[in-house]
């Protein structure tokens, strides 16, 4: 399961989710914005950086890394990102903080000296998934990060409490059907030899909605997925548009995790070639 994706539609659709995290929140949180950031000059891509608004005052830039693998050059990679980013960016910030997020402490690099200074600041906060406590007992946010690590047994019951923990929670309807969209998807990741269809019949009735709206968001994604090209090549050729609007729900989701690894435009001509072929 590529649950940095995941991550990254939680905090796309929700970026004041990250701030349920921290101690030091911005008072502007519910306006900061999420992105996906290449550093050019240096071909660092920064995968979590939330921006405060133009207006804010002080401005403070949040960077958060989600660490699911061992990589024991994670802080030297972290902080560098980090540190071009501030130098080489137009607007300039009044201070900034880290959030690194691991499924446990076994996966934190054993060795850290060279980076203490800044790991035991109040700058960084590293949270570990598997001890911020019972999935049924966290807020929304929080419990859809977890969800991610529950066990496979039992995956689908937490699904459901979450989707039913949305449906009662006072948030308006579009970010009540974004959460159980997303809730959907991390349980298709998880349990990877059922197809979305199967899975929704499993989460039946819950997640059933009118024909018109599933068209809705089906177009909605392949648009984001449009929005995110751009970001990454600039330009997407318009012979490719209609290939990636023929794409099925599950292949939109597919690109969507994939197009993270791309690098030249030549990744995505060839993905869509070979997907292409298996519709």
């Amino acid at each position: 399961m590529r649950r940095d994706s995941i991550f990254y539609k939680l905090f796309k659709q929700f970026p004041s989710l990250l701030f349920e995290l921290v101690d030091q929140k911005p008072l502007e949180a519910e306006k900061y914005q999420f992105d996906s950031i290449e550093v050019k000059e240096t071909a660092f891509r920064i995968d979590g950086v939330f921006l405060p608004p133009d207006h804010a005052n002080p401005k403070i830039a949040f960077f958060a890394e989600v660490q699911f693998q061992e990589d024991e050059d994670l802080y030297h990679r972290f902080f560098t990102e980090l540190m071009t980013f501030l130098y080489r960016h137009k607007v300039r910030y009044d201070n900034w903080f880290g959030v690194l997020i691991f499924p446990s402490r076994s996966l934190e690099p054993s060795n850290y000296l060279i980076h203490d200074v800044l790991i035991d600041s109040y700058k960084v906060k590293r949270i570990y998934l598997n001890e911020l406590g019972d999935l049924k007992t966290q807020p929304l946010g929080i419990g859809l990060m977890l969800l991610t690590t529950t066990p496979k047994t039992k995956a689908v019951e937490a699904a459901k409490f979450l989707i039913a923990k949305a449906r009662d929670t006072e948030i308006d309807n579009l970010d009540k059907q974004a959460i159980i969209d997303l809730v959907t998807t991390i349980i298709v990741y998880r349990l990877t030899k059922l197809s979305r269809e199967e899975i929704e019949a499993m989460l039946e009735p819950i997640t059933e909605e009118p024909r018109a709206v599933r068209e809705w968001k089906e177009e909605a994604e392949k648009m984001l997925v449009i929005r995110q090209l751009k970001r990454r090549f600039r330009k997407v050729p318009d012979v490719l548009l209609p290939q990636i609007q023929q794409l099925t729900r599950e292949q939109t989701e597919t690109l969507a995790e994939d197009l993270l690894d791309f690098s030249v435009l030549g990744d995505l001509e060839n993905w869509l070639q070979h997907n292409q072929q298996q519709i």
